[in-house]
């Protein structure tokens, strides 16, 4: 997956990307993004599709229901790619995407490498805050408790968890006193 930028600043005009494409040698996969054909990925299948979604979006952060799916804190489907921007910008319409404009975009900000590609995620805390921010309390629930539960995960951070959670203004107290009680 590349940029026509990228495309450009190796030397390939856009007339040519143009030309690769009706050859069928490349496709397009949105406005200004590319995916060369015949190339297997080295990610797992399952992460192809957001992998596309995610590098198409400008600024773009996977948060929420991909995320939650990402550090297996849920057991929802992924039936579509949840993305954040910045709330200062537009929010781009990709299919099969949600994009959620977000303020303090910095905070949980992290990197991870899907195959060779690094994508920008939220971390698991940041996610958890979020959840009980923008999705229904159900969901929220079962993953901050099988957040506070993870054996293998790592131990949670409660500490980071609640940080987050005053920094956005969310009150998680009595959940993770119920939970850890």
């Amino acid at each position: 997956v590349f940029s026509s930028a990228e495309g450009k600043k190796t030397g390939i005009p856009s007339r040519m990307l143009v030309y690769l494409c009706k050859k069928g040698q490349i496709e397009r996969i949105s406005r200004g993004f590319y995916k060369i054909k015949h190339v297997d990925f080295e990610q797992d299948f399952e992460w192809e599709d957001l992998v596309i979604t995610a590098l198409s979006i400008p600024h773009g952060v996977i948060c929420l229901i991909s995320a939650l799916c990402y550090y297996n804190l849920t057991d929802e489907i992924m039936r579509e790619f949840w993305i954040a921007v910045p709330h200062s910008t537009t929010s781009p319409v990709r299919d099969n995407a949600h994009v959620i404009r977000m303020r303090n975009m910095s905070l949980g900000q992290t990197t991870i490498k899907i195959g060779n590609q690094k994508l920008k995620i939220f971390d698991k805390e940041r996610t958890i805050v979020d959840a009980f921010r923008y999705l229904d309390k159900e969901t929220a629930l079962k993953a901050l408790k099988t957040y506070l539960q993870a054996n293998k995960g790592g131990k949670p951070n409660i500490n980071k968890l609640l940080r987050y959670a005053k920094k956005l203004r969310i009150d998680l107290n009595p959940y993770i006193l119920a939970f850890t009680l």
